[in-house]
């Protein structure tokens, strides 16, 4: 019996310095070296200091800022360790208040705002994290950040428009709006 142990105890061992130590240290070299920013959690900073992560959305209420989807994890929104959607039907009273307590705040911080309220807006992803708006999503709230803010809509169009990124190799998902990246770069054209 000890003689068929001692191979497996081996192996066991070899298998575990392979891929527990060695495999783990090379992709993360890999990783640090060909992609650095996103191994490292694609976060933006400013001043040395760390804002945030172009992959999590953050929670933007001032009527000065682009909004971003709604975020369904709790105990607090755009909260990483409890990624999740509502699990809400579409039939669910719950989700029906929810979507009704987003199109009144919407309403309140743009009152004159009459187009039709991109659903983006008033519904979470699947994941409650989502970083991204629609151009549709974004432009519709552009009035109400350019009247806010003190610029013209051309303005905030035109940054609308050089932070939206394409389908990503041409052809796989939708464009989108990075929130945190437009509003910074609000704040940054505003001077702060």
């Amino acid at each position: 019996m000890v003689k068929e142990l001692k191979p497996a105890l081996l192996m066991l061992l070899v298998l575990t310095v392979i891929t527990g130590i060695l495999y783990p240290l090379a992709v993360t070299g890999v990783a640090q070296l060909a992609f650095k920013s996103q191994a490292n959690g694609s976060l933006i900073g400013q001043g040395g200091k760390t804002l945030g992560s172009t992959l999590i959305g953050q929670p933007f209420s001032d009527p000065k800022y682009f909004w971003g989807r709604l975020s369904a994890t709790s105990p607090m929104p755009y909260n990483a360790g409890a990624s999740s959607g509502s699990n809400l039907g579409p039939l669910n009273p719950a989700l029906e208040e929810a979507v009704r307590a987003r199109i009144e705040a919407l309403k309140a911080a743009d009152p004159s705002q009459a187009a039709p309220i991109p659903v983006d807006l008033v519904t979470a992803s699947a994941s409650g994290l989502d970083p991204q708006i629609s151009p549709a999503a974004a432009a519709w709230q552009a009035p109400r950040v350019a009247r806010t803010r003190g610029l013209s809509i051309e303005q905030v169009q035109q940054l609308i428009a050089a932070h939206t990124a394409g389908r990503q190799w041409g052809f796989l998902g939708e464009p989108r709006v990075n929130v945190l990246a437009l509003n910074l770069a609000l704040d940054a054209m505003a001077g702060r």
